[in-house]
């Protein structure tokens, strides 16, 4: 079968795609905008200034869709993270960030050449990220240094376990510690309403292609009062330029699938609450079919798509198979569902994002007649 009858035939259960997944008419964008000119040949030096195609009141609806300053479009939310990090930090300084932060904040941490101090994550199964615990981790870099750390992140829910941190209140500790917070939104903005003034961070990074429904890679980095004054500062030779965009970044197709996109995340963000309802359903009927064989780790009830399972049942049921670790993945794909990796049967992560009810039911019955063998 081809990738994309796939794609549009199957029931997707990949966290990394569900909320990505592009609609018909993001496509056609795509197509329109293919060649590497076809938006830089309307610039006359400043890319967010363009407004045929209108780039520019792109760029003003970002930013007031997140509530910041001011917005612009990245090449994906780590491009946008480094760049934070770059603008506000020097080589040595220290970044204290959450346990359950994402290989891509650490790696840009090295580039950036910091120190990275992480938050402990609490104990199994929960592995929670508190704002007590961000609070102490401060208090030590403080301790040990003699100056607050330069820069905090937080990832507002994690890859690993689908945790929604309380933001609003780690915010409230990083201001007190007078440190600046970056939050990493790449699981939340464009799945679920996000208010980034509110919760009280001072710079927020997005990923289009992962939770906004556009093309990759794409992504945003928004910035509030000062913060955004200094991370989008011009050359002094090419005073049209940002320095930390290079110039500037996400142009072309990407760019503007985003722009297709955008409209229809501000309404299914509308719906987050369907959404919950859906995987919460979803995480309590898969732990009443393991009857302790499969287990919801992290947030328990769940309080995002993204959840990770322990399944110890499935892997005792791929003992029995003729394809071992290989069968769940098998017996998914015969009843037209795709997105768990291949081999995986002690645990697994998944989502329920932009399933219908009857999707939902259709999924907990098949791994209810996978379990039964």
């Amino acid at each position: 079968m081809h990738s994309r009858e796939r794609e549009e035939l199957f029931i997707n259960i990949n966290p990394l795609q569900t909320a990505g997944r592009t609609r018909a008419a993001v496509r056609k964008a795509v197509t329109r905008y293919v060649d590497g000119y076809s938006v830089c040949d309307a610039c006359t030096g400043i890319l967010h200034d363009i407004e045929k195609p209108p780039i520019k009141s792109l760029t003003r609806e970002l930013a007031e869709f997140l509530n910041v300053d001011e917005a612009r479009t990245t090449a994906g939310a780590r491009e946008a993270k480094f760049m934070v990090m770059h603008s506000e930090c020097r080589p040595g300084d220290i970044l204290v960030l959450d346990g359950n932060a994402h290989y891509s904040t650490h790696v840009a941490a090295s580039r950036a050449g910091l120190e990275t101090v992480e938050v402990p994550a609490g104990p199994p199964p929960f592995f929670k990220i508190t704002a007590d615990a961000y609070a102490q981790t401060l208090a030590e870099v403080k301790a040990r240094t003699g100056k607050p750390a330069a820069l905090a992140l937080l990832t507002h829910v994690d890859g690993d376990y689908g945790n929604l941190t309380n933001a609003a209140a780690i915010a409230a500790v990083c201001r007190e510690a007078e440190v600046p917070l970056l939050l990493n939104t790449a699981y939340t903005t464009g799945r679920m309403p996000v208010d980034v003034r509110a919760l009280g961070a001072d710079f927020v990074a997005c990923s289009g292609h992962k939770s906004w429904g556009a093309c990759g890679p794409i992504g945003v980095v928004g910035a509030i009062g000062e913060h955004a004054a200094h991370l989008f500062r011009l050359d002094q030779r090419f005073p049209k330029k940002n320095i930390e965009l290079l110039g500037c970044t996400a142009r072309g197709s990407n760019i503007m699938s985003l722009m297709e996109a955008l409209p229809l995340v501000k309404q299914r963000i509308k719906r987050w609450e369907e959404e919950l309802e859906n995987a919460r359903w979803f995480a309590a009927r898969m732990e009443h079919i393991g009857k302790g064989g499969i287990k919801l780790l992290g947030d328990n009830p769940t309080n995002h798509d993204l959840m990770r399972f322990a399944t110890p049942l499935f892997h005792e049921i791929g003992q029995r198979q003729r394809k071992k670790g290989y069968f769940l993945h098998k017996e998914l794909t015969d009843r037209g569902i795709t997105g768990l990796k291949p081999g995986q049967t002690q645990w697994f992560k998944m989502s329920t994002y932009g399933l219908s009810r009857s999707q939902v039911e259709y999924l907990a019955q098949a791994f209810e007649e996978i379990a039964a063998l």
